[in-house]
């Protein structure tokens, strides 16, 4: 049986930001979230310009070198954008993404603390690990977990895309099935709405549109003084439809065209 991903996402500014640094695509072979890196330069052209690469490759991907190797062409267009222009220098973006492989699995890609989540016959897991200073702490017990998302420096990650040759992602393989529901999200929801009420929410809609729409609502009504972006994918039996291989874009990633970036 051939899966597809019924895939797509909402990104909000939020009431406090004047930018929107998220940016996101959706697509039936796969789906990713970028947020740009709070405290450095151009935040939105950085997670617009490597969303909008790794959509633009399209397609199912092999395996999970692959997906490292289509990561790292993108972050090499980071590399490329600051090479051009001195005043992009430390621009960075986390990344999340997900990708169906020739096998049939998922491919989970993950850097930053941006989150990936599933939904599976009403159990609610976090399917990745924060990049992160506060996550750090947690794992060496030197603050508990519910406290993480109060922390003053809960914002400092400590791995990111910024176009080094040190920059990684980590990827893993992933089983699926039928029916399965995955978020992406920004830290503009995590860091304000609890995972119990997200659960609830993921639960309850009917459809990825109607997930992705009431999970942003969620982190507005909860004050998110961040942009907030969630990209929902709901793993279904492609049958004989015709797939379209095109990415949609969302965020900074349908509104900013990266300078002199590279995008197939």
């Amino acid at each position: 049986m051939q899966l597809r991903l019924h895939a797509t996402a909402v990104s909000d500014i939020g009431a406090f930001r004047q930018t929107n640094q998220d940016a996101a695509f959706a697509a039936h072979w796969g789906a990713a979230v970028a947020d740009g890196v709070g405290g450095g330069p151009s935040g939105d052209i950085a997670s617009a310009a490597l969303v909008q690469r790794v959509g633009a490759l399209g397609g199912r991907i092999a395996n999970a070198d692959a997906v490292t190797a289509r990561i790292s062409d993108a972050n090499w267009d980071l590399r490329s954008l600051v090479d051009s222009d001195a005043s992009l220098e430390g621009m960075a973006t986390t990344f999340t993404g997900l990708f169906l492989s020739a096998s049939g699995s998922l491919l989970l890609a993950h850097a930053g603390d941006s989150r990936g989540y599933l939904l599976r016959h009403g159990a609610f897991t976090r399917e990745t690990r924060d990049d992160s200073y506060v996550q750090v702490l947690v794992e060496h017990g030197l603050l508990a977990p519910e406290d993480a998302a109060y922390h003053p420096r809960r914002n400092i990650i400590t791995a990111s895309l910024r176009g080094a040759e040190t920059d990684a992602v980590t990827v893993t393989e992933r089983d699926t099935q039928v029916g399965d529901r995955w978020l992406l999200c920004s830290d503009g929801l995590t860091d304000y709405v609890p995972e119990e009420e997200i659960a609830i929410t993921l639960i309850r809609a009917r459809d990825a549109a109607s997930a992705a729409s009431a999970i942003v609502s969620l982190a507005l009504e909860a004050g998110t003084r961040d942009n907030v972006t969630a990209v929902v994918c709901d793993v279904a039996d492609a049958g004989l439809l015709p797939l379209k291989a095109d990415a949609c874009y969302f965020g900074s990633a349908a509104s900013v065209q990266a300078p002199n970036a590279q995008i197939a």
